[in-house]
């Protein structure tokens, strides 16, 4: 993979690509999006600042566990668009960006440690299931695994709400809810982030 000089501020399609790992498609896709954006040559050639690849590399990673790409933008709309990201705008991302995580961590954590236990998915398959869950009880509260947090506030979210106090705090697992457009842009953005570089296009491709 070529280093990058250090005195290179705009970047080609290739160059971006090349560096970041995202496949050409993918970077297109992204702009379309709104994650990242370009400006034009005078052959009408797209150059991207350096700082596109630290917000490919945050797309990219965000993706990976599983965040859907309108939560991503909201997250880098924090960022400026006229100057340079510095470390305190990263920052302020950062704080915005805590409380997702931090429930995403939690949720992970819970479906790690519940593995071997009952999680109130009706099948009955562990001894376990037997005392937390006899004859199915917990499927008269609704569908899915009743003891997941996550998909308790994904399946019930009337219910989240009264266990809330009644409030209206629609948390990220609220948010993750997809529609059809959603997923689509997900899947489309995992195709293209799998296409190896150069399939299809030239470095640069306009």
């Amino acid at each position: 993979m070529p280093q990058l000089p250090y005195k290179v501020h705009e970047l080609s399609v290739g160059q971006l690509s090349a560096r970041s790992g995202a496949a050409v498609s993918a970077l297109h896709f992204y702009e379309s999006k709104g994650l990242i954006s370009s400006t034009r040559t005078a052959g009408n050639q797209r150059r991207y600042s350096r700082d596109a690849l630290r917000r490919v590399a945050f797309v990219r990673a965000a993706q990976r566990v599983g965040i859907p790409l309108a939560v991503i933008r909201d997250a880098l709309a924090e960022l400026p668009d006229e100057r340079t990201p510095n470390r305190a705008d990263w920052a302020r991302l950062s704080e915005v960006w805590r409380s997702e995580l931090d429930e995403r961590i939690s949720q992970l954590v819970e479906l790690r440690d519940r593995l071997t236990d009952c999680i109130g998915c009706g099948c009955l398959s562990l001894e376990k299931c037997a005392l937390s869950n006899p004859y199915d009880n917990l499927g008269e509260q609704g569908p899915g695994a009743r003891r997941l947090r996550v998909d308790r506030s994904v399946r019930d979210p009337e219910g989240a709400q009264r266990r809330a106090g009644g409030e209206q705090q629609p948390g990220p697992a609220l948010r993750d809810q997809p529609d059809e457009k959603d997923a689509q842009d997900a899947q489309a953005a995992q195709d293209v982030q799998d296409e190896p570089y150069g399939q299809g296009c030239c470095p640069e491709e306009r």
